[in-house]
């Protein structure tokens, strides 16, 4: 059973074009490694032709995974963000209190989270505090290392 998936735009987008070219070129190259394969003769002990059936599972494993995603997908759109609290698809300022480091994350849902492209899922520990809450706030989360840190939102925008 599907749950619903929170996407942005952007991140709509590129599960769609993932998916258009799994479906298209994806499968035409591993029917090709296929076919290649069988021409080498016995396939009981070919391992070039159990190597391709297990990459076209995986293909069609994530096709459908794709299709699930998009199927059930919320979208965020950039005029349904505000600035008043942060939510999914906005961009938040924030400062730890206790090392005064300053970050910055887009608040995206689960689906296309990316930590290192500045992309927080809205169910981590950190994106999940500052949901809800307005510019100046003081939230505290509890990390995975069990720390709570004081995060002070510093400023919010729209995101997406």
């Amino acid at each position: 059973m599907s749950r619903d998936v929170i996407l942005t735009r952007d991140g709509l987008q590129k599960l769609t074009a993932e998916l258009e070219h799994l479906e298209t070129e994806g499968r035409r190259q591993v029917a090709d490694r296929i076919k290649e394969a069988r021409d080498f003769g016995d396939i009981s002990e070919n391992s070039e032709y159990d190597d391709a059936k297990n990459e076209q599972a995986q293909i069609e494993s994530r096709i459908i995974q794709l299709q699930d995603r998009i199927r059930s997908a919320t979208v965020v759109d950039h005029d349904d963000v505000s600035t008043d609290v942060v939510q999914v698809g906005s961009t938040v300022d924030f400062t730890d209190e206790g090392s005064g480091k300053a970050q910055k994350y887009t608040i995206v849902g689960s689906a296309e989270a990316a930590p290192g492209e500045g992309k927080l899922s809205n169910e981590s520990p950190v994106g999940k505090a500052l949901l809800g809450h307005k510019l100046g706030a003081v939230v505290t989360v509890v990390l995975p290392k069990g720390e709570p840190r004081k995060l002070k939102i510093n400023k919010i925008d729209v995101g997406i």
